[in-house]
């Protein structure tokens, strides 16, 4: 499929890691292929081939004042705030959600696990993938209207996947996913609290996320770490993630805490992650490192400290020289550059998870990952099986894809005044929203208010969605 990284021997194999792109046949093997009703591709084994680009390429943001628009909301909730197209990218947020499975082989990789420990290791990792493809990714995506839903369903990654906006103030999006051999559910509802503060935009990923291994009987809940992108002033754009994000087995009592580390004045802790896995009795049985953009490895406690300790004694001879270099380097804290160097290898370590290579084209596509590009792809008479509420037929997403930056502009506007004016007249009117796939409810696992899945949509009746475009 190009992103099951499961083989025989259960190792982490290079060659299973190869994105959607790396499917691409050589010349002369385009015989191999056929197209099936003109536009969708078939590979000889029956899979489908999902598109490796974009329809236009991103358009230019040098020409337009970020100050000029953001200079009034300092310190406000944006997601009250309209805001120009430009600072857009052509995905709703809901289809953002969607990219969690792109490393769907680690919740794969959990379920077939028979130690506890293992299987925490796999879930860690999947939880950090989860916020990888937001790596270069400073496009803004579209906020989902409310009542809009999209849908995916991969059977070569064995998933489906629905999702629908429940609230629109404040934003709320909610989720489920479950494996095609009902081996996992992975759902969640996740309100972004969004801020400005100057020279940085920072993003509060409130809600929780539970992903149960049904075969296991085994839940494990977290939230996202924060994200933040700098520089929104002046300079090049660059992301970060900083927080604890903690991992609880609910069935063993096992832990694993995560932190993602702020990157510090000189930049040093750029991207870095580090934590452990505890058992219910508190005693460490392993350590986590590694960068959320690169990689993710494994340790014992005891490796950990004794190679930690070790560099500490070589770094201190060298210390004061670097730190003049680095802050010749670095004048002024908010003008970090990208990652510096990668993960410092502790030997006897074990790599959990490595991060997909992107299209050689991906920064002309938005910086989006071989998975996300295909996600707002509309395939010859998918029209007539999809929700009409489902974000591949939001004309003003559509039209920015394309390239037709106009005519997305007056779309965007359309569709907010079109969901003001049915606000207005449910009020007028005393008619309370109801939200069509999910419901308010408990989290059987944490107790916290949360929204469930309610079922049915896959059984394709939307004779009562609501007319949202």
């Amino acid at each position: 499929t190009g992103f099951d990284s499961d083989n025989s021997s259960g190792d982490f194999s290079e060659a299973n890691h190869k994105g959607p792109e790396m499917l691409d046949l050589e010349p002369h093997q385009s015989n191999r292929t056929e197209k099936h009703n003109g536009e969708t591709e078939i590979q000889e084994n029956g899979i489908k081939r999902h598109r490796t680009s974009l329809p236009a390429p991103m358009f230019s943001r040098s020409d337009f004042s970020v100050w000029s628009i953001l200079k009034k909301c300092i310190g406000l909730e944006l997601s009250k705030i309209t805001m120009p197209i430009v600072f857009n990218e052509p995905l709703s947020f809901l289809q953002r959600i969607t990219e969690y499975m792109e490393h769907i082989y680690l919740i794969n990789k959990a379920c077939s696990h028979t130690d506890p420990l293992e299987r925490m290791q796999a879930v860690a990792a999947f939880a950090v993938s989860a916020v990888a493809s937001q790596w270069e990714r400073t496009g803004k995506p579209f906020n989902p209207l409310l009542g809009e839903t999209y849908e995916l369903i991969r059977e070569d990654l064995g998933f489906r996947f629905i999702s629908e906006q429940v609230s629109h103030h404040p934003p709320i999006s909610a989720f489920y996913s479950e494996g095609l051999n009902k081996d996992f559910i992975f759902h969640g509802s996740i309100y972004p609290k969004l801020k400005f503060w100057g020279k940085s935009i920072e993003a509060e990923p409130r809600g929780t996320i539970t992903l149960e291994l049904l075969k296991h009987n085994e839940a494990y809940t977290w939230t996202n770490p924060t994200c933040c992108v700098h520089n929104v002033i002046i300079g090049k754009l660059w992301l970060e993630q900083y927080g604890v994000v903690e991992i609880i087995n609910h069935s063993t009592g096992d832990k694993c805490v995560l932190n993602f580390k702020p990157c510090g004045l000189f930049g040093k802790e750029l991207h870095r992650v580090e934590g452990y896995i505890q058992d219910k009795h508190r005693k460490k049985l392993c350590v986590i490192y590694g960068k959320w953009t690169e990689c993710l490895w494994c340790t014992d406690p005891t490796t950990y400290e004794t190679y930690k300790k070790s560099e500490k004694r070589g770094s201190e001879l060298k210390k004061k020289s670097n730190e003049e270099d680095i802050k010749s380097e670095n004048d002024e804290a908010d003008d970090m550059p990208e990652v510096q160097d990668t993960v410092q290898f502790i030997p006897g370590s074990k790599l959990l998870w490595r991060i997909n290579s992107r299209p050689p084209n991906s920064s002309q596509m938005y910086n989006f990952t071989s998975f996300a590009v295909s996600l707002n792809e509309l395939e010859k008479g998918m029209e007539a099986i999809l929700a009409p509420t489902d974000c591949r037929l939001r004309p003003d997403i559509r039209n920015m894809e394309n390239g037709n930056m106009d005519v997305a502009s007056r779309e965007k506007e359309r569709l907010e005044e079109k969901q003001r004016a049915a606000r207005n007249e449910r009020a007028k009117d005393e008619v309370e929203w109801h939200t069509r796939w999910f419901h308010q409810g408990t989290n059987p696992y944490t107790g916290t208010p949360d929204w469930l899945y309610s079922g049915g949509y896959f059984d394709r009746n939307f004779s009562d969605c609501p007319d949202i475009y």
